[in-house]
């Protein structure tokens, strides 16, 4: 595969995933992803990107929960 920044090769690796979300900080380290061997660019295919966001859905309900229930 070609990196899309700098027309390197990438090859098949992991990288880490972080976000910082609704007053929340989720942070994966070892995603499946291609790699450019050159510039370091990261690509997660569909596959991934989907896993990633159902997990983040599930923690915002999860949240929420949280919240809802919390004294005031």
């Amino acid at each position: 595969m070609e990196c899309l920044c700098c027309k390197a090769q990438m090859r098949r690796g992991t990288a880490p995933f972080s976000i910082d979300r609704n007053g929340y900080r989720v942070s994966w380290g070892n995603i499946p992803a291609w790699v450019c061997d050159q510039c370091g660019e990261v690509l997660f295919e569909a596959r991934e990107v989907d896993l990633i966001q159902e997990a983040l859905v599930s923690l915002d309900r999860e949240t929420a929960t949280l919240v809802s229930q919390s004294p005031r």
